[in-house]
């Protein structure tokens, strides 16, 4: 560890980087250096060799075309003698071997001693080939079985435009790559040299500016520890040094601050930490200096030093501004954002404004309660009482005016008499639906319905759903299916509870599906242990806007609509209620004009009590 915090220092960070610095310039330098002195040699052996191969090619052209067509005749025996004192006196390559080749690849003189038994045999060379063909750019380097490299040439011999044989030369480029390390060698010396010394040079001059940063470090750690009393020396008149100067500066006056402040911060800290409201204070521009912990909590964020008033509680400036001139104290209730599926908040934020004599508002104090479960349990008890009010009074008020014109002579008309008492009679149905309704979602809400679970077939019981429609469904030509999976079969739940929740499902698809549709009812295995049947209409939908709030207590999407197809706006929320108590929960899927599925989640698996 020691190991890894040495190499995380300035000084050798700055020798590092010199020395980095100085390699790659000298790999650099160096590649370039070598690949063009390797590029210069190999052209000029190259160069050579092929101006070997030309003049040999020129003098054996004659020689070559005065040899008679047949092997065997006595002339030929002078031709390889001439050909052979050629090769090995007037042409010679270090470690070359140069052979002559007649037209047809047959080897006529070789300049090595040891290959004399080539003489008379085929070159079967693939640059002889090309030679042979009149093609003169042959070259190739070849490794030899002693692991040498070499280079070999093929020229072709001409005579009055015909081909009369080949020249043929391997020569060793082992000097040449023997060179070529000689002069890597010598780089590789007087790089490490050039290493050595910037080495040596970086440490001196990194001692220069690491001294005086230890030196700064040493004294922040003591500041940190409460030492004020020494100081940074002063080693230049450069950055480094007037960084020390004013280090030493801010050292005094954040001593003087320290001592101002800390007794008031401790009495503040105090009263702040054990208040159970939350509490932030501003300064008279309205700029936040403390809040406690429970407005952090309260408020959910922590990056309250610095900023506003109103950006803190999204506010008017106007408000803040009114509220720091002299206005009384008030009290606004302020939603705290939450996040994910949370719902939001509700605080009371109460301002104070803070006087001092004679220079007005010096700052302000805002107080914040927490007020959301009190302010959700008296909106419910608004929205319910408002909702069963409205509820009652339509058909209460149908009531009234058919009551009242029966009393006025209507009675005397029988038939317009009996529709009067069938139209009091379907209010107050629908008014006993309403209270039953209520009633069942009071005993729901305080667990006075227990389940009565026992073993239920989940097929037939999707089977009789449909069956209790079939009615409406032929009425308005509705097609229904029913879609079990063969894995479904005995599932322990309350079956008078759940039948209620599928009439209701399918009651309300059939209501919203125009004639000609079709409904889809199906169950469906859901590891683990669960079971999902759902209800999937083609009907009108509904919009995204209502999802969120569609298994509230008497939500409507179309109140009127609704209302006049006999809903009390209660089937959704007894469904939830009753899948909840079985363990389980519901959902809603939909989209516009394009049809509504609505799907229950049940566990298959209950403990032993439940049973009973």
């Amino acid at each position: 560890m020691n190991g890894i915090r040495f190499f995380r220092t300035i000084q050798v960070k700055l020798i590092i980087i010199y020395v980095l610095l100085i390699l790659i310039a000298m790999q650099l330098i160096g590649v370039y250096f070598i690949s063009t002195m390797k590029t210069s040699l190999t052209s000029t052996f190259t160069n050579n060799m092929n101006e070997q191969a030309n003049l040999l090619s020129q003098i054996s052209a004659q020689t070559l075309s005065n040899q008679p067509d047949q092997p065997g005749n006595t002339g030929d025996q002078t031709t390889e003698e001439y050909l052979g004192v050629l090769v090995s006196s007037l042409f010679s390559i270090s470690e070359a071997e140069i052979q002559i080749l007649d037209a047809s690849g047959k080897v006529l003189a070789t300049s090595l001693q040891s290959h004399q038994s080539y003489i008379g045999k085929k070159n079967t060379s693939l640059v002889v080939s090309r030679a042979l063909q009149n093609i003169r750019d042959n070259e190739e380097e070849i490794i030899d079985e002693d692991g040498i490299r070499k280079k070999v040439i093929a020229k072709p011999i001409v005579y009055s435009d015909k081909i009369v044989g080949a020249v043929y030369l391997v020569a060793s480029m082992k000097e040449l790559y023997s060179t070529v390390d000689r002069i890597n060698r010598i780089f590789m010396s007087g790089m490490l040299l050039a290493l050595g010394l910037t080495g040596v040079l970086g440490i001196l001059l990194a001692t220069t500016i690491t001294n005086p940063i230890k030196a700064l470090t040493r004294q922040a750690a003591a500041v940190a520890e409460g030492q004020f009393d020494q100081r940074v020396p002063i080693l230049g008149n450069d950055e480094i040094g007037r960084l020390s100067e004013v280090f030493n500066d801010m050292t005094m006056r954040l001593r003087d601050a320290l001592s101002a402040n800390e007794e008031e911060k401790e009495k503040i800290s105090s009263i702040l930490a054990n208040m159970s409201d939350g509490v932030v204070a501003a300064d008279e521009r309205g700029v936040v200096m403390i809040t406690n912990r429970r407005a952090q909590e309260m408020l959910r964020r922590d990056d309250y030093e610095g900023i506003r008033l109103g950006d803190l509680f999204s506010m008017e400036e106007s408000q803040i501004t009114a509220l720091l001139r002299g206005g009384d104290q008030s009290a606004v209730l302020y939603q705290v954002q939450t996040e994910g599926d949370e719902e939001e908040e509700l605080l009371r934020l109460t301002m104070t404004p803070i006087h001092r004599r004679d220079q007005g508002i010096s700052g302000t104090i805002a107080v914040l309660q927490d007020v959301t479960e009190q302010e959700r349990l008296e909106q419910s008890r608004r929205e319910f009482v408002a909702n069963v009010s409205h509820e009652l009074r339509t058909p209460l008020t149908t009531i009234k005016s058919y009551a009242e014109a029966l009393d006025d002579g209507a009675m005397d008309e029988r038939e317009l008499g009996q529709r009067f008492v069938g139209v009091i009679r379907n209010e107050t149905e629908r008014m006993i639906r309403l209270v039953t309704d209520l009633l069942h979602l009071s005993r729901l809400d305080s667990n006075q319905a227990p389940l009565r679970r026992q073993q239920t077939n989940v097929p037939d019981m999707l089977e009789e759903v449909a069956d209790r429609f079939s009615f409406q469904l032929r009425k308005k030509a509705i097609r229904a299916t029913v879609r079990v999976e063969d894995s479904i079969t005995l599932v322990w739940l309350d079956r008078d509870q759940i039948d209620q929740v599928l009439d209701n499902l399918v009651s309300n698809a059939i209501k919203y599906t125009l004639d000609g549709g079709h409904i889809e009812i199906a169950a469906r295995k859901i590891e683990p242990a669960s079971i999902a049947i759902s209800v999937k209409d083609t009907g009108i939908g509904i919009p995204k806007r209502d999802l969120g709030r569609i298994f509230d207590r008497f939500y409507r999407v179309d109140k009127a609509r609704s209302r006049n197809m006999g809903g009390t706006g209660l089937g959704l929320s007894i469904a939830r209620e009753i899948v909840k108590a079985h363990g389980g929960h519901i959902t809603l899927d939909s989209e516009l004009n394009e049809g509504t599925t609505v799907t229950v989640i049940l566990p298959t698996q209950v403990s032993g009590g439940e049973r009973a």
